[in-house]
């Protein structure tokens, strides 16, 4: 049974941090339809002006973030002791559960490329203990694929194996394909699947979808992606959809109205972290 697309969305030019210029795809508006994935923020500049102001210190609780960097460089400090870099085609997996503090700054390269995802977490998790994870280069295994590769950045493919987080299990797929090409995906039935077109157009699912769009996808068994006239790189994300209610205040995302209440109260009153080393070492 083939996929169909539910909903396309096109991400649209924004600031955040201390200014950076990202293209934001996913946020509050499609929390449900693209269930757990809650946010979604592309980077794609040959600007360093655009972006090495980077994302100063700042609270997360609730969620996990997950950054891919194509292209470029990002340095990652939080309040656990990490302080880490990772370069093209790496990845950081940070879980902030019950709270982290953390900045991550993007120094000058020729090209910024990649992307950030929040992966939310489960109400019985909210509160687990903070973690960082980077996934170096050669820890993600490329595997050929017809027209292509595929580079399995966690979960599993066809009896490979990548790194898995602890909460939501994610396959998470860094495919790039040469022009005119077909490539056909097997999914789980009843698995949340969403894919992001990072460079070029391509059809999805028989749908022609532009550059810099998530397209969530209805049930099924496959996916069928066709590049157009020129190489693209896409990004496959398949988890469980948790279906559960989101109380979503900037940094912080909880189940209900007072557990956010809670956190921004523990942020006024120094008691947010529960694990923590000194941030200033």
């Amino acid at each position: 049974m083939e996929r169909k697309i539910v909903e396309k969305v096109t991400g649209f030019r924004t600031k955040d941090g201390a200014g950076v210029s990202l293209v934001r795809v996913l946020g509050t508006e499609t929390v449900k339809t693209f269930d757990p994935i809650l946010m979604l923020d592309s980077f794609d500049s040959i600007n360093p002006d655009d972006y090495t102001a980077g994302f100063p210190l700042h609270p997360h609780r609730g969620i996990e973030t997950i950054s891919l960097i194509v292209k470029g460089n990002m340095v990652h400090k939080d309040s656990l002791g990490n302080q880490d870099a990772i370069s093209d085609r790496e990845v950081q997996w940070m879980t902030a559960g019950s709270g982290i503090l953390h900045e991550e700054m993007l120094p000058a390269s020729e090209r910024m490329l990649g992307v950030q995802l929040w992966l939310n977490m489960p109400a019985k998790d909210k509160m687990a203990r903070p973690a960082y994870q980077s996934i170096k280069r050669d820890e993600i295994e490329a595997i050929p694929i017809a027209g292509g590769t595929l580079r399995l950045v966690s979960g599993s493919y066809q009896g490979h194996t990548g790194f898995k987080g602890h909460y939501l299990p994610l396959d998470y797929y860094d495919i790039v394909l040469e022009s005119n090409q077909k490539f056909t995906i097997d999914t789980k039935m009843d698995q949340s699947v969403m894919v992001f077109l990072l460079t070029g157009n391509a059809k999805i699912a028989g749908e022609l979808v532009k550059e810099k769009t998530a397209v969530k996808l209805s049930q099924g068994t496959s996916l069928t992606i066709e590049s157009q006239d020129c190489e693209i790189e896409i990004l496959f994300m398949s988890s469980e959809p948790l279906g559960e209610s989101v109380a979503w205040g900037g940094p912080i995302v909880m189940n209900t109205q007072e557990e956010l209440n809670t956190a921004f109260r523990e942020l006024r009153d120094g008691t947010f972290l529960k694990d923590s080393m000194d941030y200033n070492k």
